[in-house]
């Protein structure tokens, strides 16, 4: 037995495991990095492990060459993981393009259970629709429900001429949770979102079925990411219910903004990662500008990832969104900051 399996038998607590899932589309900006380094200040204060999956689904939006940037950039700034794709792990691939398998079977188990049904709705259908107000940003309308109770007959002559996506069936009612961050949190699916999307009409999967796959695979425990993805929460709370999954606990950090309130842009000096590098940042004052607009530590101070765990908890974040001063970045590269 390993000195870790040992510590969990005798404990008879499961190990703490955390992550960061990527997507090698662009550069990592602030406010990516700032994510990353919560979620991994969340698994390592608990002295637990820390994964990076690479989210690469996307694959038209997929850049060459991203992908090793973003893991040199991310060691740059001082964290470490104990599972990812340049370092393997028991849980592997810790690539989303090379775990389709996984969501095929996902997919599968919810068609053998009547979880989920064939849709041949297109957006444009979909938006046209008198019964569908718009829901959350990330799915655009409410879906109003149009392929839900449609006859083997009537999916067999819509399959002559349009590949369906498949969309979860939601239940009735109010799903409940206590977010790390934002506290105790309901939602309602089916009156906002309606039925979702959790395999397109190509074939991909979806973000929702994916990241539930992947995150009960990798046993996950604690998922820190940005409040951009709380509408997301209680879809995938469904899925793990209805695939039997353990769920992990969700805490999801405010976004960092510009002054003006706005998310981060190039109009507000938000350079990537990569840029405040070659720039000649130090490591240490990006991390602790990252700390700083975290509520951690004082403005000026430098700092690295491994100086901040002790004494961490999600209880300290702010709520609010972090603004970011112009003027905090151009420090980072006059070596002020």
């Amino acid at each position: 037995m390993t000195l870790e399996a040992g510590r969990e038998a005798l404990t008879h607590t499961p190990l703490r495991r955390g992550r960061f899932a990527p997507s090698p589309t662009g550069p990592l900006h602030l406010g990516n990095a700032r994510t990353a380094l919560l979620s991994w200040l969340a698994a390592r204060a608990l002295g637990g492990r820390y994964a990076l999956r690479v989210e690469d689904l996307d694959a038209p939006r997929v850049r060459p060459g991203m992908e090793p940037r973003i893991l040199d950039e991310l060691r740059w700034l001082g964290l470490d993981w104990d599972e990812g794709p340049d370092v393997g792990g028991p849980a592997g691939p810790y690539r989303q393009s090379e775990r389709l398998e996984r969501y095929a079977a996902a997919l599968e188990r919810l068609r053998a259970a009547g979880h989920v049904y064939p849709c041949f709705c297109s957006r444009a259908e979909i938006a046209a629709s008198a019964q569908a107000p718009h829901g959350p940003s990330d799915d655009g309308p409410r879906y109003p429900g149009t392929c839900r109770a449609l006859s083997a007959a009537e999916r067999a002559e819509r399959a002559r001429t349009r590949a369906p996506s498949w969309r979860f069936r939601v239940p009735h009612g109010p799903v409940a949770f206590d977010d790390g961050v934002h506290g105790p949190r309901t939602a309602d699916v089916l009156a906002t979102v309606g039925d979702f999307v959790v395999a397109r009409a190509d074939g991909v999967p979806a973000y929702q079925l994916a990241v539930v796959v992947d995150d009960a695979a990798m046993e996950v425990t604690e998922v820190v990411r940005g409040d951009d993805l709380l509408p997301s929460t209680a879809r995938q709370l469904l899925l793990y219910r209805a695939l039997a999954l353990a769920p992990p606990r969700f805490a999801h950090v405010p976004l960092v903004v510009g002054e003006d309130g706005e998310r981060l842009a190039k109009r507000h000096g938000a350079l990537s990662l990569g840029e405040l590098r070659e720039g000649g940042a130090a490591p240490d004052a990006v991390t602790g500008l990252l700390a700083e607009l975290s509520g951690l530590t004082p403005p000026g101070v430098r700092c690295r990832p491994s100086d901040l765990v002790a004494g961490f908890s999600l209880a300290r974040l702010p709520r609010a969104p972090a603004a970011l001063a112009a003027a905090r970045v151009a420090a980072l590269l006059d070596g002020e900051a």
